[in-house]
């Protein structure tokens, strides 16, 4: 097959998207299909054999220069602009803008294409690619709705900031009109040939939230690279990591913090983060009024090796997230046999198996259940050894990129027999 897969945004790190979009078109290339990705800033690292063509945006949100003003000069069309006025309305334009520019690219050859396949843009204009030959289909990897709602559960309707003046602000109507996306998601998705998900859980929550029908909808469990394994050097006494992104509610990791300062009260420990919290976000601001700043670091910009090394160097990890469509820095966890601590939100009780397997399960949200359940692991080398080697056995087993990217060239190759089927019928 000659694939387009589509990402708006793929980050190579951090966030999922651009590793899934790496190990996927890596092991459809290792098939001898040929991929071509399409992708907005920031662009993903590819594997040899896989083509990029970037599809540049504004690049409203890059590090350091986040919800900037663009030159004049920097505007090249009318998409450019409606890409900066979404952005200042307050919302989130990139997924709508993404499929308006790659949509004419692919108009322009998509003669030198069998199938598009789209990482989860869900945006109206991509459909168009079926009207001029190209069958398509899509990746959902969890319905955005969920991280709506948890961000509304904790976001107040009035604020009242500081600065050189008081002002007011209404964060809630910020998160309402932040994820205004969420509208094209659901106009798009029902009428999506194919969906891929890559758990049961997402299976379902896509059937409901988005209202497609569960017929069209294929569960493909993620992979894990080979390059996460065990560590050879000697784990470090008393450090918990996560990986999570630090400020977004979804991922629970100001559950972590509180429950980390109750167990830095009584033991030494130390919590290493890898992310990048927002300066002055609500991340900082509670290391601070918690008083753990000393204990508290983060890791960031780190190459693969290096990733690696780090997460095999805790004696135990936390996934603390209220929501998960998979969660694969879990299942990566798990490769490099390092025992975890994971609340039971969404698929992750999927990816870690039964409750003390590979992981012990706790209530979402709960402070004290996640403490005290850290504070046991911490006692128990013995349990810790056993449920890191239970883990890198459940990835062998389970969570592989080339079965992957097997089980999703079936998918695609069925996708386009079905649109030739129709195009015979509809010329008959």
């Amino acid at each position: 097959m000659r694939i387009a897969m589509l990402s708006y945004r793929s980050k190579p790190h951090v966030g999922g998207q651009g590793i899934y979009i790496r190990r996927l078109s890596r092991e459809l290339v290792a098939l001898g299909h040929t991929v071509e990705v399409f992708s907005g800033q920031p662009y993903p690292e590819l594997d040899e054999g896989v083509v990029l063509t970037k599809v540049p945006s504004l690049d409203l949100y890059r590090p350091g220069d986040e919800f900037r003003n663009p030159h004049p000069r920097e505007f090249r069309d009318r998409i450019d602009v409606e890409e900066w006025v979404r952005m200042r309305s307050g919302a989130f334009p990139e997924p709508i803008t993404f499929a308006k520019r790659v949509v004419k690219l692919l108009r322009a050859r998509r003669d030198e294409f069998d199938i598009v396949f789209d990482n989860q843009t869900l945006a109206t204009p991509i459909l168009e690619v079926e009207k001029f030959g190209l069958p398509l289909a899509s990746t959902i990897h969890h319905p955005i709705t969920m991280d709506r709602a948890i961000e509304l559960e904790v976001a107040p309707w009035v604020r009242r900031k500081a600065g050189s003046k008081w002002r007011v602000e209404f964060p809630k109507i910020g998160v309402w009109r932040w994820y205004s996306f969420l509208n094209e998601q659901k106009r798009t998705a029902p009428r999506l040939r194919q969906v891929l998900v890559p758990s049961e859980s997402s299976k379902r929550d896509v059937a409901r939230e988005f209202d497609v029908d569960p017929a069209r909808i294929e569960t493909i469990l993620l992979g894990v690279d080979d390059r996460f394994r065990a560590p050879t050097e000697p784990r470090i006494p008393g450090r918990i990591l996560a990986m999570a992104s630090a400020d977004a509610p979804l991922k629970g990791i100001h559950i972590l913090l509180e429950a980390f300062a109750k167990l830095r009260t009584e033991r030494d420990v130390e919590l290493v983060l890898v992310t990048k919290p927002k300066e002055g976000g609500v991340t900082e601001k509670l290391i601070d009024k918690l008083g753990i700043a000393d204990s508290v670091s983060f890791a960031n910009g780190l190459t693969d090796d290096e990733l690696v090394a780090l997460m095999g160097s805790a004696e135990l990890a936390c996934v603390p997230s209220l929501y998960e469509g998979f969660s694969l820095p879990t299942a990566e966890l798990m490769a490099c046999e390092t025992p975890l601590v994971v609340s039971r939100a969404g698929a992750i009780p999927e990816v870690v198996g039964p409750d003390g397997l590979c992981a012990d399960v706790v209530e979402p949200g709960d402070v004290g259940a996640l403490t005290a359940a850290v504070a046991a692991l911490l006692d128990d080398p013995e349990r810790r050894a056993r449920m890191g080697a239970a883990g890198r056995q459940r990835v062998k087993d389970l969570f592989s990129w080339s079965a992957v990217a097997v089980k999703t060239a079936e998918v695609l190759e069925d996708v386009i027999a079905q649109y030739q089927e129709e195009q015979a019928d509809a010329d008959r």
